[in-house]
């Protein structure tokens, strides 16, 4: 298979290369055939945001050519394709003022109604992106979206994988089917943006490798990871989930730009996570039978109902109400000694909330302010303002604040499985945050802060404290944690050089070690870019540089699919280093590198969590293909 891969890209570059049209700096073809402007082929976002088709070649194309399509600084990807990652920028987690399912561990490549995008383009549009992975298999992502007529579009896609790893029960397999449709009347009165997913996450979980000296020893036995021994053989887990979901406007007076809108929207999705082991592990404790199948199921019907007031001279007032019903279930309960249900099989709950937002809209500055709050019994509530200031094309502002008073994920309320230890019923507190973020672009610099109070902090602790014996259980914090990040990026260019950096410094101010993080985590590339073949090529080749300091990371507990806290070990503080060659011929972006070149000669200590290593020195290539037809 590698052999028929290999021959296609050869062949690919090749005939990419006899094409000898002018580029614009947009990459679109202007010689031979007159295109439509890439500023028309539209990308929007729920949130209203509007971006365009991008077939540049730039360092940010080499960042976010991976897995899931975006750059991934702040997070520590695992040995394998597919599997989870590690999150070394806390920054990065995000609460939901709802109740999610959880295994968040699981969820990083999983689609939500937020990540879904919706396309409006004069001609059909094609988007393939290939790659190649760790052993025996292939990462594969195919885009199709047509507008029938301009006021009608649909995409369809997917997104599938397969990588066995090099590690002993460690293979990836997974699909991300998507179907969305986009229609606007002639008059934009009544606007509607809908999608369909069908998701299946499954990775082979073997819980890390026992003997880190065998791994770290460098010993020429142990140079094919399939020697090494690992915890699990025979563990698997899969999150499955479809989704429906609507969000639709109505424009009352269609000639009056001061008009009442009424919005609604509407989302079904059905969810399980499951983990298998034909023979139960004495890691996890002792268990009620000897084959393990767990599966936590869930059911959630989402409305939101919203009237909204719009003008062009004091900005948009909207005012909104929301239903929202979840069943988060198991086929079980479990008794106590003397006979009584300790642990119930599901929680159904109702919540409803009423909320409202003004935007205001000014020459140079765009302000909001969006509050909700519960009506029914659960006391949660949300308040965030958000400022964004462009003074110029070289300085821009921006400044949020969220207050959050949240319900917790629903497996740390309820779990249960075969193993006796994981079997909970709790009734935690809301958590609490408040949350302030700073960011300013300018010609001189990007940067960004990020100050988050926590209270009443949920977390998964290993009761053992001991990383061969995993009996893991949700715990609420009841100090407060205080949270501060800065994080700066600066590209400096020179002739056809540059030298791009982001480094990231973060500080935890609390009573116990609870949040960990990196104190410094960087990335720095340096590459040289320049057009050959007669311009028929734009290429660019440099060298990446990411490490962080050693901390105390999270581990991961693939029972349940979440990342756990743990004072034991420490890992960080090793050097990362990739070397790429990148090209674009057209609307074709080649990529090839060689990732952790420097694995076999600065030592054996790297790991993504503690027990489970980082990727060894690989050769990986791919492309992205687009066709304006």
């Amino acid at each position: 298979m590698k052999k028929y891969f290999l021959f296609f890209f050869v062949f690919l570059c090749f005939s990419v290369f006899s094409q000898n049209d002018d580029i614009d700096n947009k990459g679109l073809v202007i010689g031979k055939e007159i295109k439509p402007s890439i500023d028309l082929y539209k990308i929007y976002t729920l949130q209203k945001d509007t971006t365009f088709v991008d077939t540049s070649l730039t360092i940010n194309s080499e960042y976010k050519y991976n897995f899931l399509r975006k750059d991934i600084f702040g997070l520590m990807p695992f040995s394998n394709e597919g599997q989870t990652y590690n999150t070394l920028d806390y920054g990065l987690k995000n609460k939901s003022i709802m109740p999610m399912i959880g295994f968040s561990g699981k969820h990083f490549n999983y689609l939500e109604a937020k990540d879904i995008k919706y396309y409006s383009v004069p001609t059909p549009l094609t988007d393939l992106y290939f790659k190649t992975v760790m052993e025996q298999g292939q990462s594969l992502d195919a885009f199709l979206t047509i507008n029938t007529k301009p006021n009608l579009n649909f995409s369809i896609a997917y997104k599938g994988l397969r990588s066995l790893g090099k590690y002993v029960n460690f293979l990836s397999s997974s699909g991300n089917f998507r179907f969305t449709s986009s229609y606007f009347t002639k008059d934009k009165r009544y606007i509607l943006n809908a999608h369909f997913t069908g998701q299946d996450i499954s990775n082979q979980e073997n819980g890390g490798i026992i003997n880190t000296s065998d791994f770290e020893s460098g010993d020429d036995n142990f140079k094919e990871r399939d020697r090494l021994e690992v915890y699990f053989e025979d563990a698997t887990s899969l999150l499955k989930g479809n989704r429906f979901f609507v969000d639709h406007s109505f424009k009352l007076n269609k000639l009056n730009p001061n008009s009442l809108v009424f919005t609604h929207r509407f989302s079904q999705e059905y969810k399980f996570f499951e983990f298998t082991q034909s023979v139960a592990n004495t890691r996890f404790g002792s268990s009620f039978s000897n084959r393990i199948n767990n599966k936590t199921r869930y059911n959630n019907l989402y409305n939101k109902l919203g009237i909204a007031y719009k003008t062009k001279s004091y900005g948009d007032l909207e005012f909104f109400i929301e239903d929202n019903n979840y069943n988060y279930y198991y086929n079980s309960v479990v008794y106590d000694s003397f006979g009584n249900i300790s642990v119930p099989n599901s929680i159904s709950e109702k919540v409803n909330m009423i909320g409202g937002n003004y935007t205001y809209f000014a020459n140079k500055l765009i302000a909001k302010l969006s509050v909700s709050q519960a009506i029914s019994d659960q006391g949660i509530s949300n308040i965030e303002a958000n400022a964004k200031y462009k003074l110029n094309d070289d300085y821009e502002f921006e400044f949020n604040y969220q207050k959050l008073n949240s319900l917790p994920n629903l497996n740390y309320t309820l779990y249960q499985s075969s193993y006796v230890d994981y079997n909970w019923f709790n009734n935690f507190k809301t958590e609490k945050l408040n949350q302030f973020t700073f960011s300013a672009n300018t010609k001189w610099i990007n940067l960004s802060a990020q100050y988050k109070v926590l209270n009443d902090h949920l977390f998964f602790d290993n009761t053992t404290n001991n990383i061969a014996t995993l009996i893991v259980k949700p715990v609420q914090y009841d100090k407060t944690i205080n949270y501060f990040s800065v994080k700066a990026n600066k590209e400096i260019k020179f002739w056809k050089f540059a030298l791009d950096n982001t480094i990231l410094y973060q500080a935890v101010d609390q009573v116990d070690d609870v949040v960990n993080v990196p104190q410094l985590t960087t990335r720095n590339t340096l590459y040289f870019s320049e057009y050959v073949f007669k311009k028929a090529m734009f290429l660019q080749t440099g060298v990446t540089f990411q490490y962080f300091t050693e901390y105390y990371t999270n581990d991961y507990n693939p029972l349940i699919g979440e990342f756990y806290v743990q004072n034991e070990t420490k890992i960080g503080g090793f050097p990362m280093f990739d070397f790429f060659i990148n090209a674009r011929v057209r609307q074709t972006r080649i990529f090839l590198k060689a990732e952790h070149f420097n694995s076999a000669w600065t030592g054996n200590n790297f790991y993504s969590a503690p027990n489970y290593p980082y990727q060894d020195f690989i050769v990986r290539f791919g492309l992205v293909w687009n066709f304006f037809k």
